[in-house]
């Protein structure tokens, strides 16, 4: 079963959508995470009536995300949905949580890190934009070759909110 549940962030209201399972801390699989106006995101509009709405099921995933934004957080912990992605995204995604909290890397960087080729970039780039876990899969970590904020889904405005809040983090840690 679909559930879903939004949560206030500051960067506004987070839909959350995930699976029941068995496995998951919570007893939820974590399928998307978005902020609103989100490029290719889950609006609260688009919530199917065969969803249900149960924010009990996000309260684990909720949690994390306000330590996160509270600073306390630096890695997420949360079992991810199956069956969303293609192979060579799921492959970039993975390669996206290597990132560490508080750092970034350029798309080129990252290519090379999983062999993805230089004139693959662009598809490389096309997969961070699908990534459906904004925020819990650290895609604003990856910027332009000249260190310049590019392509983020859910906005630049967001993206330099969050290296804002990991670099204020990453520099009140030892």
């Amino acid at each position: 079963m679909t559930l879903y549940a939004t949560m206030d962030s500051p960067l506004g209201e987070l839909l959350l959508v995930g699976e029941e399972s068995a496995t998951a801390s919570g007893g939820t699989a974590l399928a998307s995470l978005s902020v609103p106006g989100q490029k290719g995101g889950v609006a609260v509009e688009d919530v199917s009536d065969a969803w249900r709405r149960d924010p009990g099921a996000f309260e684990e995933i909720a949690r994390q995300v306000r330590a996160y934004f509270g600073g306390e957080l630096t890695r997420f912990d949360v079992e991810y949905a199956v069956g969303v992605g293609t192979d060579f995204q799921l492959r970039v995604w993975e390669a996206l949580e290597s990132i560490p909290y508080g750092t970034t890397t350029s798309y080129g960087k990252l290519a090379e890190r999983i062999g993805v080729s230089r004139a693959a970039v662009r598809a490389l780039g096309t997969a961070i934009g699908r990534n459906p876990l904004l925020v819990v899969r650290p895609c604003h970590r990856v910027i332009g070759a000249d260190g310049s904020l590019t392509g983020y889904a859910g906005g630049l405005e967001r993206k330099r909110r969050l290296l804002e809040l990991e670099l204020e983090g990453a520099g009140a840690r030892p």
